[in-house]
């Protein structure tokens, strides 16, 4: 049996796996599961039409399942999914997918980090192993690939996409997409660099690093176009997954990469 607080009230409807754990003033409505391992800590909220994977950990003041802030919202059975593994810290909030997106779900890959008070709003697909640092605000249908790490108090315009391993400094403005392997930051946000600490964390040798550092060089400091640019790269350099992935994430950015830094501008990232 789940380890119920008897001050917690839990839906007889919800099917929590056997070793669940719910604190108490803990709220878990009806058309949830929860898989194994997961808690649900005193005063956190998981509304209607939430899947949560195992060994979760969702954190006092968090609502995770609220219906979307979307006026287009007419009352549609949509989800959140959320993976394994994932902790959503202390007021963070969730919403519910809508039909008009056509997804109707909002998404959390496995050993994704979501700190206090983030927003992830609706139809969001946030991937695997991400960080959301505190105060993040992602509006709808904002994609953030796997790896990707975006500092306090970033906010994104909807229908943002933010790449693989992208770094994003605290306080950023998003309005264009991020590249993957990207190092961005300042006020309009920028490209700096590629993300070489993350990188190498990971595992990237020190030839994919300059790889993936040739490619943006080309991108950004050749005084090409985009297009030409992306030409370049695709006939110039070795097949390889790095080059594939900024080629096809660039080709399908709908609202365009953002800009370099200009000459003389500091690279500083906080």
């Amino acid at each position: 049996m789940a380890k119920i607080h008897p001050l917690a009230t839990v839906s007889p409807n919800a099917k929590l796996a056997d070793d669940v754990e719910v604190g108490p003033y803990a709220f878990i409505d009806d058309n949830v599961e929860i898989g194994e391992g997961t808690k649900i800590l005193p005063h956190a909220t998981i509304f209607s039409y939430v899947k949560m994977g195992k060994h979760c950990t969702v954190f006092p003041g968090a609502v995770v399942g609220a219906i979307p802030q979307d006026l287009k919202f007419e009352g549609e059975i949509t989800w959140v999914e959320i993976g394994d593994r994932v902790n959503i810290r202390e007021c963070a909030t969730i919403n519910r997918g809508t039909k008009a997106s056509g997804k109707g779900v909002t998404r959390i890959g496995n050993d994704t980090l979501i700190m206090s008070y983030c927003h992830i709003a609706h139809d969001c697909n946030v991937g695997n192993h991400c960080i959301l640092v505190s105060y993040v605000g992602i509006a709808g249908e904002t994609d953030v690939d796997d790896w990707a790490i975006l500092g306090g108090s970033t906010v994104a315009h909807q229908f943002s996409k933010i790449g693989a391993h992208a770094m994003i400094g605290g306080g950023s403005k998003i309005n264009k997409d991020i590249p993957p392997y990207a190092l961005c930051g300042r006020d309009p946000v920028c490209y700096v660099g590629i993300n070489i600490v993350g990188l190498r964390r990971r595992g990237f040798t020190t030839d994919q690093i300059r790889n993936i550092k040739d490619i943006y060089d080309t991108i950004y400091f050749q005084g090409m176009n985009v297009s030409d640019a992306l030409a370049k790269i695709e006939s110039g350099f070795p097949q390889s997954e790095e080059r594939d992935t900024i080629l096809n994430f660039i080709r399908g950015s709908k609202r365009g990469i953002i800009r370099a830094m200009k000459p003389g501008e500091k690279a500083e990232v906080d």
